[in-house]
């Protein structure tokens, strides 16, 4: 006898993305979700030591596809790893914080109409995680 399982939704990718819509699906009980990963938890010891990172890319958790010609790199191709754990990218890329733009934060809100997106509705948000907490 074959099981059928069914779902309201079904997020295709655990990377921070897949896991973030997952979670504010199920958040309020209303909705049964499947969360699909090719790979595996992010189990890896070399995902969890920054000065690793080139270890993480040599192993079954990443992938590192082909760009296409870039002509501001005078078409050269250039490699972009993708995590193939629950995490994704965000397992595999060296634990490392980057802010973005400010001018693009600040257009989100003024030109998008994303209220709270703003550079200075978002910088305590870059603080906290540069300090770990």
């Amino acid at each position: 006898m074959t099981k059928t399982l069914e779902f309201d939704y079904i997020v295709v990718g655990g990377g921070s993305a897949g896991c973030v819509v997952a979670s504010k699906l199920a958040q309020d009980g209303r909705f049964s979700i499947a969360l699909l990963e090719e790979g595996r938890k992010d189990s890896n010891r070399w995902i969890h030591v920054p000065a690793t990172f080139f270890k993480v890319l040599q192993s079954k958790d990443a992938t590192a596809y082909i760009s296409e010609p870039d002509s501001s790199l005078n078409d050269r191709k250039f490699a972009v790893p993708q995590g193939r754990v629950l995490g994704g990218g965000s397992s595999v890329n060296g634990m490392i914080y980057m802010r973005g733009q400010a001018q693009d934060y600040d257009d989100w809100q003024s030109v998008h109409g994303c209220d709270g997106w703003s550079y200075r509705d978002v910088l305590p948000v870059f603080c906290a995680q540069e300090n770990n907490n």
